[in-house]
């Protein structure tokens, strides 16, 4: 949905800035919104890694009306996997499931990816559940297509 005023974009209300420290319980709440349990402990060593790394990291959150509602985190690699060129890796987006659709996510993703060309990154990737439709259909939208890489694992529990 666009916007009917000529120069603005859907995306204008939603306050989109570097995340700092202080973001640590809001990112956990509407993570555990999402996934249904709370993640303390990763996402206290995701944040410290975003503000202390130093490799840059792009992670941001969104705020309407001076709360947060959504964050993207995201840390930048120069050579990893044996791909030359510089690659940011989305770890982790999250948006509180009552604003989805209400262009949070797509906010978070256009400061993203402006970060990112800025910081002369070549390619955005992530991971996404085959089956988790919703984010699915948000990455499309986004303009992200399969890898032409499979991740492979391997489970330890044998």
């Amino acid at each position: 949905m666009t916007s009917e005023e000529p120069g603005r974009l859907d995306t204008d209300d939603v306050l989109v800035r570097t995340l700092e420290g202080k973001d640590l319980e809001a990112i956990v709440r509407i993570d555990a919104a999402a996934v249904g349990r709370r993640r303390q402990e990763y996402y206290q060593d995701r944040v410290k890694a975003a503000l202390s790394d130093s490799r840059i990291h792009t992670s941001l959150v969104a705020e309407l009306d001076g709360a947060v509602v959504g964050f993207l985190m995201s840390t930048n690699y120069y050579g990893e996997f044996g791909r030359p060129e510089p690659t940011a890796v989305i770890e982790a987006l999250g948006v509180l499931p009552e604003l989805r659709g209400q262009h949070v996510g797509e906010a978070l993703m256009r400061q993203f990816v402006m970060n990112a060309r800025a910081l002369r990154v070549d390619r955005i990737r992530t991971e996404v559940a085959w089956n988790d439709h919703g984010l699915l259909r948000f990455f499309d939208k986004s303009g992200f297509t399969p890898s032409s890489r499979l991740v492979l694992e391997r489970e330890l529990n044998e």
